[in-house]
């Protein structure tokens, strides 16, 4: 039974059964003054610090994840309802984004000469100060090292404001941090969404990195736009994946369910709705169907579980209220759609097909294990179909034609990310981020590391 929580307390709560896991109590101004003070003494040494001293640090920090890999996926499971297989990935693919950018940021970094008739040119990435990193519960860990690894090796600061829900994962990240890094490095705050704009707006914040929702990103942008603060922004996404008629059917099913139900629906760059051309789509479906169906859902620490619980309640609720919304509007709902009785947030895995424009199962981001299928007459359609919606951030193209295949992804997909015969997913060495409303701007990569810099000429006469 959940114990009173007084207004302003944060709940880490278990989304398998409903039990509480821990409460907190959001930082005071006083406290909220003292991160931001220390971040800012903590930079005026921290820019100056060697290169070679940062990457170290990054290293530290990498090799404490894996040393705690274990306890740090338990804590993930617990709080979101990760399953630990995938809670352990993630936090392995955290180490690995340290270590590259130890290894590479010395070359991403480098003065670029450029020929002038002056007697030198160069272009210098210099860091800006603190950035503050708004963060999201569904990659408790990943979200949250993509962002800073990239930063901390440029010489910035990171103050990190995590989803309220994952306050422990939080707190287990800046422990990292607090063992391996000078004081002020890395501070974390505790706060509700509704006390972050005056933060934004803080003077010793110098730019800010949101990954989360649309609204939020709107909301976040337009406290960063008021202060004139640099910002980056990863949000919602629709991926569509594009199955062509001469696609290898088994492998394209294979990768679209994986692709789908991976963290349990969870994930921007999840394949959001499968467009097949209609000389396979019947064959596509009943596969989807039968691959669909063996999914088995329970707690997430079981491991015969494919699907855990979704992380919150109202998030399944709200996912729910978009099946019945597309199925009043005409999509034909082939698995899942009711709601399970008893404790927790979970949600069986279900399957629209014949989704069409204005549906909410089209125009909308279905965050969560729901998948949709949208019929298209031939290649021409499905590109179209494809590219309606306000989203941009991922997409994929199935053919055996792989040159054909190539210039849709380069020329006709609409999107941040695409890719071939494979499911979208974020690369340590490749940049990552969206189009319209999934955001601006990037991480990772040589062009993610130089988002928070100052790109700077320096001109000798």
């Amino acid at each position: 039974m959940m114990p009173p929580l007084s207004p302003q307390s944060l709940a880490s709560i278990d989304p398998s059964t409903g039990d509480v896991l821990a409460t907190y109590e959001p930082d005071d101004a006083a406290t909220v003054e003292a991160a931001l003070s220390r971040s800012r003494a903590a930079y005026a040494r921290w820019h100056r610090t060697p290169l070679e001293a940062r990457a170290a640090v990054l290293r530290a920090a990498a090799d404490r994840l894996d040393a705690q890999r274990n306890d740090l996926a338990a804590l993930a499971t617990a709080e979101m309802g990760k399953r630990p297989v995938e809670a352990r990935a993630e936090v392995e693919k955290c180490a690995w984004v340290l270590r590259h950018y130890a290894d590479h940021a010395a070359v991403y970094l480098a003065d670029r000469p450029v020929a002038t008739e002056a007697r030198r040119s160069f272009v210098s990435f210099r860091p800006i100060g603190a950035v503050l990193a708004v963060m999201p519960w569904n990659f408790p860990f990943w979200q949250v090292f993509r962002c800073v690894a990239p930063a901390l090796a440029a010489g910035n600061v990171c103050v990190l404001k995590h989803a309220s829900n994952v306050t422990g994962c939080a707190r287990a990240i800046g422990a990292v941090f607090d063992a391996v890094a000078p004081e002020g490095v890395f501070e974390v705050l505790t706060l509700p969404s509704s006390r972050l704009a005056p933060v934004i707006e803080d003077p010793r914040i110098a730019g800010v990195a949101l990954t989360g929702s649309t609204p939020a990103g709107r909301a976040v942008a337009a406290a960063a736009g008021r202060a004139l603060k640099k910002i980056v922004l990863e949000l919602g996404g629709s991926d569509p994946y594009v199955v062509l008629a001469d696609a290898d059917l088994d492998r394209a099913v294979d990768v679209c369910l994986r692709a789908r139900f991976q963290n349990c629906g969870q994930s921007c760059i999840a394949a959001k709705r499968f467009v097949v051309v209609d000389e396979i789509a019947d064959a596509f479906v009943e596969r989807l169907v039968a691959r669909m169906c063996a999914l088995r859902v329970g707690p997430p620490a079981d491991p015969d579980t494919d699907l855990g619980p979704m992380a919150r309640t109202d998030l399944r609720d709200a996912l729910h209220d978009q099946v019945v919304r597309s199925v009043e509007a005409g999509a034909t709902l082939r698995l899942g759609g009711e709601v399970p009785r008893g404790p927790g947030a979970f949600y069986p895995p279900t399957l629209l097909d014949g989704v069409r424009p204005g549906m909410p199962a089209h125009d909308e981001e279905l965050f969560g294990p729901v998948a949709v299928v949208e019929r298209a007459e031939g290649e021409a359609e499905a590109l179209t179909l494809a590219n309606a919606t306000e989203f941009g951030l991922g997409a994929a193209v199935f053919s055996r034609e792989l040159d054909r295949a190539t210039r849709i992804a380069r020329d006709e997909l609409e999107a941040g990310a695409c890719f071939v015969n494979d499911m979208v997913r974020s690369d340590p060495r490749l940049p990552f981020g969206g189009i319209r409303a999934s955001g601006y701007g990037r991480e990772l990569g040589a062009f993610g590391i130089l988002e928070f810099v100052n790109i700077k000429t320096v001109v000798v006469a």
